[in-house]
């Protein structure tokens, strides 16, 4: 692709397909270079990881205190424990994208985000006023996609940016 691109935004999420993706637009994507003669910097390649907020993670709740206590109170040894777990998943998932980048001694940027997949990615690429999102793809057929839906069909709606899905390689 031509080096016209200033902000190439990458999701991962640890999966094969993600640094499949990342693989790809390293070896693929060309950057705007930096322009001595203007202010411009260069373009970069932006890694999004979005991690989920404690309370959804896994689907994990402590459930109600038996013998008729409170059912909505948050036990905050329980969230500080899912967040510090969350916290190294999501330090071993950048970790794992920086070694491939640098083994193709690549200069990347990293974000991580809470929330929702679908929608943090989306907002990273309007506040980032990403030119192209790069995401692997999970292969779901259209039955699939209809029920558990598309984080790329949602960001082609929603973000004004193009989206590029990679397949795995057979």
């Amino acid at each position: 692709m031509a080096g016209k691109l200033n902000c190439v935004i990458v999701s991962v999420d640890g999966s094969e397909e993600s640094m499949n993706a990342l693989n790809w637009t390293l070896d693929n994507i060309k950057l705007k270079p930096h322009d001595p003669d203007s202010q411009e910097s260069q373009g970069s390649i932006v890694i999004l990881h979005v991690q989920s907020p404690p309370s959804i993670a896994a689907g994990l709740n402590p459930g109600a205190i038996p013998f008729g206590g409170p059912s909505d109170i948050e036990v905050p040894a329980f969230t500080a424990a899912i967040e510090a777990h969350q916290k190294r998943i999501t330090q071993a998932i950048l970790d794992h994208a920086l070694e491939i980048c640098a083994n193709k001694n690549a200069n990347v940027k990293t974000q991580v985000v809470i929330g929702d997949p679908k929608e943090k990615i989306c907002d990273a690429v309007e506040e980032m006023n990403a030119d192209l999102l790069v995401m692997g793809s999970r292969a779901f057929g259209p039955i699939k996609r209809m029920f558990l839906g598309s984080v790329s069909n949602y960001c082609t709606n929603h973000a004004q940016c193009p989206v590029i899905i990679v397949k795995a390689t057979p």
